[in-house]
């Protein structure tokens, strides 16, 4: 039991940092929403500086700007275990983004974005799930300043540097047994915070074997989120440690190829293949500036392995222009990097389908407006007896609904 109490409050510690990246969002503009980020060839304004930065060099002689609103509801995931069963709380985030890019100066271009590529927020109101995860929250704001170079007219290079600020808050509380604290019935809270700014880089080319063809590579490097804040734990209503807490997770690599075939100048088909190399979180170390933390140690602070796993997603995009009206579908297939004896209640996280729309509608020749919308359908999951978050010797736990469902609003502007 003690094992299984130590993996509930160090797993959401760390969570609370890189669920940005198991529960990701790629699709940073309206374009990229309606089309599940199935976004990578093909691009069209000034959302390309963030997807594919190699793509503004093939851009119009002018100057681009959009932006856009995503309104991000989570429903309820459902835990089914006997007596230990809840629900968590429905969520409503508010994603937004901004994107600009430049005038060509010569063969060169410069843009710049501003997303919020990951974050969310968890709650558990029910007693079993609240000792891990009463409230976890996450925010992630990257501001990603890029450039391009037309090597030729059909090959294109962009990079850029990834400027990431993150800031989290867990709480737990709840009543736990364990017999190394000595009390079969023992409360045990903790009221964290923290944040960091870190670097990293995204490189991108594209190549244009035809005028109706695109072939495009992206990556972003592995960001490692070095939190730092503080911690209160307590036990029995008594503090145990009060002070500084920091903890360090990778914010994995990722790669896309993506190739695009236009026909007629009005219908576009996209397929991209994503890479996520989730592999680089092996273990959680927690750690409290040096500070023994007593009969605590084996509770909040003993590292535990994590072996989260390398994923794919797989998506394909429509688009569609008519006149002044542009429409966009696509659908995807979106694996998980959580191995399913690791599933814990801040992050109940499985493998997904994604089915995304959307238009966009030229109002003048310079203005553009749309929206787009997308649903994330999750899995269920069996949870084996004594694993994970299910203690019980001889009943299988499951997850199910969950998944999360995202609007959104833009606007463009092309002068």
């Amino acid at each position: 039991m003690s094992k299984i109490i130590k993996g509930l409050a160090l797993s959401a510690i760390a969570s609370s940092v890189v669920m940005a990246g198991a529960y990701k969002i790629p699709e940073q503009s309206l374009n990229s929403m309606a089309l599940s980020a199935a976004y990578v060839a093909h691009t069209m304004g000034a959302d390309t500086a963030y997807a594919n930065p190699a793509n503004m060099a093939f851009m119009d002689d002018k100057q681009y700007v959009e932006g856009a609103i995503t309104l991000a509801r989570l429903p309820s995931n459902v835990f089914s275990l006997g007596s230990l069963s809840g629900e968590s709380e429905v969520e409503n985030i508010v994603i937004p983004n901004a994107h600009y890019v430049s005038n060509p100066i010569g063969d060169f271009r410069w843009g710049v974005s501003m997303t919020a590529p990951g974050g969310l927020t968890k709650r558990w109101e029910t007693p079993y799930q609240k000792l891990s995860a009463e409230e976890f929250t996450l925010k992630i704001i990257e501001l990603n300043p890029s450039i391009s170079y037309k090597i030729a007219d059909n090959f294109g290079i962009g990079g850029g540097l990834s400027i990431i600020y993150s800031e989290g808050v867990v709480k737990s509380n709840g009543d736990a047994f364990s017999a190394m604290i000595g009390d079969p019935s023992v409360n045990i809270a903790r009221d964290m915070e923290g944040d960091t700014v870190e670097f990293g880089y995204n490189l991108a080319v594209t190549y244009k074997p035809t005028n109706d063809i695109n072939m495009a590579a992206t990556y972003r490097s592995n960001v490692d989120l070095d939190q730092e804040g503080t911690a209160l734990l307590s036990a029995g209503g008594v503090p145990v440690y009060n002070g500084d807490a920091t903890v360090s997770v990778p914010l994995p690599a990722a790669l896309n190829l993506a190739v695009s075939k236009t026909w007629n100048d009005t219908f576009t088909l996209e397929f991209n293949y994503e890479r996520t190399y989730w592999s680089s979180y092996e273990t959680l170390d927690f750690e409290y500036g040096g500070a023994n933390i007593g009969p605590l140690t084996p509770v909040f602070d003993d590292p535990i392995a994590k072996d989260w796993q390398d994923t794919n997603t797989f998506r394909i995009g429509a688009t569609m222009v008519m006149d002044k009206i542009t429409m966009m579908m696509a659908f995807a297939i979106d694996e998980t990097p959580v191995p399913v004896e690791n599933v814990s209640f801040e992050l109940p996280d499985s493998d997904a389908k994604i089915f995304s729309m959307g238009f966009r509608y030229q109002q003048t020749e310079n203005l553009s407006w749309g929206a787009a919308f997308l649903y994330d359908s999750k899995e269920s999951l069996t949870i084996a007896p004594g694993t994970s978050v299910n203690p019980s010797p001889s009943f299988a736990a499951g997850f199910s609904e969950g998944g999360a469902f995202l609007t959104t609003l833009g606007i463009a502007y092309e002068f």
